[in-house]
């Protein structure tokens, strides 16, 4: 059996393309990285079945002739699983939309300090920490919040001090 070089190059523009669509902070385009993702997947199972060939019934043809049935049944499950993965992430993006006013994704301010203090001691990146009574800029509750003033007062240490 021989590779087909076209469809290896269309293959790797699709998973390409998906993977860093997957890699954007916007829902809307995670979600078209999903569902490019799922065209090369089906596109990668329906040429790992082979050329075209006879339909798997007996009496009809030779058992060498036979279609391998397993990839197009895969194809089928990936086409679900697709399709439900889509569906989810629409639900997702429309959720972040009604609650935020965009779809991004936003940075999660307790991760960061997760990941701080399970950082050993003397590590290298001691120079890049996060002052644990500062919040993102770019949360919801930073974003909901209207008492403070529009520039920082010299002299504060950030959104803690000022209250």
């Amino acid at each position: 059996m021989t590779i087909n070089v076209a469809m290896a190059v269309v293959l790797a523009v699709l998973y390409s393309v998906g993977f860093y669509l997957l890699l954007q902070r916007s829902l809307m385009r995670i979600l078209i990285g999903i569902v490019v993702l799922g065209h090369g997947a089906n596109l990668l199972l329906q040429l790992a079945g082979g050329p075209p060939a006879r339909a798997p019934v007996l009496g009809t043809a030779l058992p060498e002739e036979f279609a391998d049935p397993l990839p197009q049944a895969l194809a089928l499950t990936a086409v679900v699983i697709t399709f439900a993965l889509t569906t989810y992430l629409l639900a997702l993006g429309y959720r972040s939309w009604v609650l935020t006013g965009r779809d991004e994704v936003q940075d999660d301010v307790e991760d960061r300090r997760v990941a701080e203090r399970a950082r050993p001691e003397g590590s290298m990146e001691e120079d890049a920490e996060v002052p644990e009574d500062e919040e993102d800029p770019g949360s919801a509750a930073a974003s909901d919040r209207t008492d403070e003033p529009a520039e920082a007062v010299p002299g504060t240490a950030g959104s803690g001090a000022a209250r």
